[in-house]
């Protein structure tokens, strides 16, 4: 069974608050949709995660398909922009439709949804009323409803493409949901239990509580790098995927890039998955003078494959000469594209050892980094 996600990140959340869309707003340790696309990407039953973004909010779309997300823009409802993501889907047997509010998506419940898909064209999650229904108006009770029987209705919805899309192809007017226009098509629905902690941030209220049960279920990794690189022959240094001039160049199999070399270290560290030795033995001729960026994009993928977001990197180079400080902005925006990151999850500095032992005595540059992952 093929399954493909569909994220549907397009609407502008005005109820929420906040200077930018819901979606984009930071959420324990990441955005609301790191969290939301993170659950998606890690499940293994998923083979593609598409991203329906609104057309203002594209320039999000490179650093999203770095880590293997389908990127298409949204439409002018919610109808149209689930229509966009199903057409990016092609060749899929089955797809999930989910809001990208709903950033504390359990793994069970996706798996549960999909199991449901085996037996039926349709599944989705709901949570069965609990509460006395009244209804009002003006502020008044005016009368109750009966509870039995209903349900709060819940994301991922689940179904067979190909009748979703005809199901789309085919409504008029609007709708509550995905459930909606696939029952006026005829489809039988399966409900599988929701869960209480799947919760849709709507108010600015929800955002800590989403923040309280991402917390609760939150694997923080840190990772630390160091390498070492001595000066040789040449006219220039390689140092966090930056070519600066010098007297010198630095010795290594690779393109000796310490920096990089750290970095990718302590992501490596991180995930408890060995070094830059163990995924590229400098005994094998192919990586010999191979550009270090490599190395460090091969960290990054393998924590996006184990569910983990990179939230922060710091790393300090340690020498007498190069400067660093003139420099130190290009490493954080060379690193951060490398990464697919904002910015200001990227630190670069630099220290001296006061002249003393080898950095001191200008035989090289050391460097030591950090690298904190969170796993959602």
């Amino acid at each position: 069974m093929s399954v493909t996600a569909i994220i549907v990140a397009a609407g502008r959340g005005v109820r929420a608050g906040g200077a930018v869309p819901k979606q984009w707003q930071p959420l324990a340790g990441a955005r609301v949709i790191d969290h939301t696309l993170a659950a998606f990407l890690q499940n293994p039953q998923v083979t593609q995660v598409i991203a329906v973004l609104h057309g203002q909010d594209m320039v999000q779309a490179p650093a999203l398909e770095t880590r293997g997300i389908t990127v298409v823009v949204g439409g002018a409802d919610r109808r149209a922009s689930v229509q966009a993501g199903l057409r990016a889907a092609a060749g899929a047997e089955h797809v999930l439709i989910h809001d990208a509010a709903r950033p504390c998506i359990s793994h069970a419940l996706i798996s549960d949804v999909i199991a449901a898909l085996k037996d039926a064209p349709a599944a989705a999650p709901g949570l069965p009323v609990t509460d006395a229904l009244w209804r009002g108006a003006h502020g008044a009770v005016e009368g109750s409803q009966d509870r039995e029987g209903l349900f709060a209705a819940q994301t991922p919805q689940g179904f067979e493409l190909n009748a979703i899309q005809a199901a789309h192809d085919a409504y008029q007017g609007p709708a509550a949901d995905d459930v909606a226009v696939a029952r006026a098509a005829g489809m039988a629905v399966v409900i599988v239990p929701g869960s209480a902690d799947n919760l849709k941030i709507t108010s600015p209220a929800d955002f800590a509580r989403a923040a309280r049960i991402l917390e609760r279920q939150m694997d923080i990794r840190t990772g630390s790098g160091f390498d070492v690189h001595a000066f040789g022959p040449g006219d220039h240094v390689m140092l966090c995927g930056v070519k600066i001039p010098h007297d010198q160049g630095l010795v290594g199999h690779s393109d000796a890039d310490v920096g990089l070399h750290t970095l990718s270290d302590a992501i490596y560290g991180a995930l408890a998955m060995g070094d830059i030795g163990q995924h590229f033995p400098p005994s094998d001729p192919q990586w010999k003078g191979i550009e270090s960026h490599v190395f460090l994009r091969h960290a990054g993928q393998l924590a996006v494959q184990h569910g983990f977001t990179l939230t922060h990197l710091d790393c300090t180079l340690i020498c007498e000469h190069p400067k660093i400080g003139p420099h130190a902005a290009e490493m954080r925006a060379a690193v951060a594209e490398m990464l697919g990151l904002d910015l200001t999850r990227v630190s670069v500095k630099a220290t001296t050892t006061e002249r003393l032992g080898f950095a001191g005595r200008g035989e090289g540059i050391a460097c030591m980094a950090t690298a904190t992952l969170v796993k959602t």
